[in-house]
């Protein structure tokens, strides 16, 4: 199921404006945002000192006043050298903002991504749950920097624009226009002709502009794609090597690059578009403002001071009108990020409501030294598999395998057991009080030290002779010197060593109830016979489900249940999540 991406601009902020006042950093924020704020308005009143400096400065030039010129150099010092202070303060504000604003943004994807199954859910939903990794860290970074860069530039625009429309419309507001021996009276038209100018300007680069918007988005997720491919092909090369599959994959990597390659030669071409507007647009504006103040400068109403004076205002009032039209290609980029990472939230959020009207298992406390399967059904789009047997059960220290078909759905039934694949019919009844372990049949091998693998996912819950004697009982008794060893154990180690060190973690952390899917039937019977005596000596209470294609050769795997599959029982409505497994 692919959630549905929230509808327009107002829900995509709504979206992430809740996970902004979520957030633990929100007052940080706001703080922040208050401070440049009030650095912002210092700055503008600044240059509007800065911009009255002007006339006196450019008459003592007019008169030739060397010691009036003097002066007013002085007093440029001065405003300048505020101004340089608070620059440099709205620079530091800037980059802290950017930090708390990505901060806040990526830990609350990923809280909602690590909430209990909703990452393992999300990744049989369809294409929205391809490459998280890349919405959380480069798309939740860009936002954060160009939700940033834009809003800040916007406040600062619409500061000066507050600031300076006064200044302009005084020194054109008493200007008269003499056409046809008639006189025509527009008070402020500097400020009118200045938003016109800038109104225009705005109108063609948004239309010119928009594209980017649809072709930005296009072109992160092929970004995305290629950077999946990469990290694919880096994780199995030991495999490619062996197959002497390098040709095949430089080909699909190279048509992956070619996707990436087309999107760019299309927003390059709509950014082309683009710079037709804004830079001839840009190069009008050199002339514009003497031109526009030229009638009050010519009819005498305006010295050669005033006139630069205006010019100045009416560039400063010009830049916070066109702040639309130099930030398009930036808002389009804005929009294409803000709808990819809104519409991964809200996917992720849906996880928890996903498949909603389906029957689902249901999932109770029941004796405390049983684990029981009541009718349990796992359904997905293509069938259900179901035990051959109503009912099954495994008590305290006793053995039971489960033997299916190969794409008999043993995964997906070992996921409806485990709780995350709730939906079908039947109960599960967990051991009310006792802890239940479940390993896949490929164990995941977390960074850090032998001793960090050995205790996950509570860091220092075992002793080092107990890390050392399980790992002697499982027949990996040479890694007992690295405990301390920080290294990729999931690159040092072999599959079968993983699935060892599996167990040996297992034989630390002391569960009552242990239910592996496929994980020993990958073993040789020599690994296999010594896990399981493993077993028996180190945990002689604990119960054991195992979950296999082969029928097992070793009496202590208890009795075997059958698992069916059935494509014809109730599955999955169609269009909804893919199944969890074979």
């Amino acid at each position: 199921m692919d959630a549905a991406a929230p509808q327009g601009l107002r829900a995509q902020l709504t979206t992430m404006w809740a996970a902004l006042l979520a957030s633990p950093v929100r007052r940080g924020i706001a703080l922040l945002y208050l401070a440049v704020g009030i650095v912002i308005v210092a700055t503008a009143f600044g240059q509007v000192l800065l911009n009255r400096w002007n006339q006196p400065f450019y008459d003592s030039l007019e008169r030739r006043d060397l010691a009036a010129f003097l002066d007013q150099l002085v007093v440029f010092a001065y405003i300048a050298g505020s101004l340089l202070i608070l620059n440099v303060g709205q620079a530091w504000l800037n980059q802290m903002l950017h930090i708390k604003m990505r901060e806040g943004l990526t830990r609350d994807l990923i809280g909602e991504w690590m909430k209990p199954r909703r990452a393992f859910r999300l990744g049989y939903a369809g294409e929205i749950g391809v490459n998280p990794d890349q919405r959380m860290h480069e798309d939740s970074r860009h936002l954060a920097d160009l939700t940033v860069d834009l809003s800040i530039g916007l406040m600062q625009a619409t500061i000066l624009l507050a600031s300076f429309v006064g200044v302009l419309w005084s020194i054109s507001n008493d200007f008269t226009f003499s056409i046809g021996g008639r006189s025509i009276d527009i008070p402020g038209y500097m400020v009118w002709a200045a938003f016109l100018y800038a109104g225009l300007g705005s109108g063609l680069s948004w239309l010119a502009g928009r594209p980017l918007i649809r072709l930005n988005e296009a072109r992160y997720a092929r970004e995305a794609e290629l950077r999946f491919s990469l990290m694919r092909v880096n994780e199995h090369v030991d495999a490619i090597s062996l197959a002497g599959g390098e040709a095949d994959e430089r080909t699909k990597l190279e048509r992956d690059l070619q996707t990436v390659l087309g999107a760019a030669r299309r927003i390059m071409s709509a950014a082309v578009r683009l710079t037709w507007v804004t830079a001839g647009y840009g190069w009008i504006t050199v002339v514009a403002p003497i031109v526009i103040a030229s009638p009050v400068y010519f009819s005498g109403s305006l010295s050669f001071g005033g006139l630069m004076m205006a010019a100045a205002a009416f560039n400063q009032v010009n830049g916070a009108l066109r702040w639309f039209i130099d930030n398009i290609g930036g808002i389009a980029d804005w929009r294409a990020t803000l709808l990819r990472i809104s519409w991964f939230r809200a996917s992720v959020v849906a996880m928890d409501s996903l498949h909603r009207g389906e029957e689902r298992i249901a999932f109770v406390e029941g004796e405390p030294a049983r684990l029981t399967l009541d009718g349990l059904v796992a359904a997905s789009p293509t069938g259900c598999a179901r035990l051959g047997e109503t009912s099954a059960s495994v008590e305290a220290g006793g053995r039971l395998h489960i033997l299916g078909e190969p794409g008999g759905g043993k995964t997906l039934f070992f996921h409806a057991i485990a709780g995350l694949w709730p939906w079908g019919s039947g109960t599960v009844r967990l051991p009310k009080g006792k802890t239940v372990a479940f390993l896949p049949g490929r164990p995941f091998i977390p960074r850090g030290t032998l001793m960090d693998v050995l205790a996950y996912p509570q860091a220092g819950r075992a002793s080092d002779n107990e890390a050392k004697r399980a790992l002697e009982r499982v027949g990996l008794g040479r890694l007992v010197a690295r405990l301390a060893e920080p290294v990729r154990w999931d690159r040092e180690l072999g599959d079968d060593d993983q699935r060892l060190l599996a167990f040996a973690r297992v034989l630390v952390q002391k569960p009552d109830f242990i239910v592996v899917d496929e994980a020993l039937d990958a073993l040789d019977a020599a690994a296999r016979g010594r896990v399981l005596d493993a077993l028996e000596e180190g945990l002689p209470d604990a119960a054991l489900v195992t979950v296999g294609t082969a029928a097992p050769t070793d009496k202590r795997l208890g009795p075997v249940v059958r698992l069916r599959f059935d494509p014809n029982g109730k599955a999955l409505g169609k269009g909804q999540a893919k199944a969890a497994g074979d």
